[in-house]
Formats: structure tokens, C-alpha cells, sequence
């Protein structure tokens, strides 16, 4: 499966350095530019083309960063471990993210990649496969009501319901 990110150019922005070089080790199939702020991943997306772009959220304005990775058409999956909630994840997709994943889960970041690059490819569908992995997480860490609270986004990005909840429906 990692073949599939084989050459594959990717933009990697983190302000802690220990989070690249782990993301740069996890990913070491891929050609990688990394950035530790704004600035220098600003000067980055200016000079080079990508095939997918990670950005942490806090430390490097990677809301701001998210917008100009989305103007580019360069999907983007969003990695943060201090601006994990419910309000984040929807902001998140709003602004064009393809998914939102939390740091804990780095070490599987090298498939959520591939899912959100053959996305792009595929015609630019949000993919369900992290929303799937990580729900029960979200549910502990953002209650219960928080998917009814924010129905309308997850349904338009096709999210409002994990794979377990619709056989439960069904």
C-alpha cells in the first residue's frame, strides 16, 4: 500500500520539529518539503507543486495555510493534537480540508494519505475512511450530541454517519 505514495510530493507544516522529522520517517517514500511556520510554507507553495499538503492547525496559522493549499487544488489533511474539536473538524472541512486527524494517530498517517490523494484524483469527494477510524474517538472527545449539533456539515460531506451507526440503522 505504501508503493501508492511512492514519489508522491507532499508539504508537511509543524511547528515541533520532533513531528516532522516523525512525519518525514513515516513517510520516507514521499518527496517532502517541510515548514516549521507560516512564512516559510507560504514561500513554498509560491515556488513548488504538491501532490498533498499536512498542516498542523495551531503554531502555524494552518487555518490560513489551509486556504491557500485549497486555492492551489492541493488537498490538504489537517494533523493537531491542541485545537482537537468539534468546532475545528468542521471548520476544517469547511475551509477544504480532506480530512482531520489527531496527532495520536500519526503513526497511520501514511493511509489516510493515500485515501485523501486518490480522493483528489478521483474527483475531489471528501473520503470517509479516517471519519470511520477516528468517530469513536471524536464521539468520547466531543460528547454524545455533537454530531446532531453539527448534522448539516456532516452530511455534506457525506460524514453524518460511521459505517457501525448505519448497519445499527439498517
Amino acid at each position: 500500500m505504501r508503493e501508492m505514495l511512492s514519489g508522491k510530493r507532499i508539504l508537511i507544516v509543524d511547528d515541533e520539529p520532533d513531528v516532522l522529522e516523525s512525519l518525514e520517517e513515516l513517510l520516507d517514500v514521499c518527496a517532502i518539503d517541510s515548514a516549521t511556520s507560516f512564512e516559510t510554507a507560504k514561500k513554498l507553495l509560491e515556488r513548488n507543486t504538491y501532490d498533498a499538503a499536512i498542516l498542523d492547525i495551531m503554531g502555524v496559522d494552518g487555518f490560513r495555510l489551509l486556504g491557500l493549499v485549497e486555492k492551489k487544488g492541493i488537498p490538504a489533511l489537517m494533523l493537531t493534537a491542541h485545537a482537537i474539536s468539534a468546532e475545528s473538524l468542521v471548520k476544517s472541512l469547511r475551509k477544504g480540508a480532506y480530512a482531520y486527524i489527531p496527532k495520536h494517530e500519526m503513526a497511520t498517517v501514511d493511509s489516510y494519505l493515500i485515501d485523501v490523494i486518490h480522493a483528489k484524483f478521483k474527483g475531489g469527494n471528501i473520503p470517509q475512511k479516517w471519519f470511520n477510524d477516528l468517530s469513536p474517538f471524536f464521539d468520547r472527545k466531543f460528547g454524545s450530541e455533537w454530531k446532531n449539533a453539527h448534522r448539516e456539515t456532516l452530511e455534506h460531506f457525506n460524514l453524518s454517519h460511521t459505517r457501525e451507526e448505519l448497519e445499527k440503522i439498517l
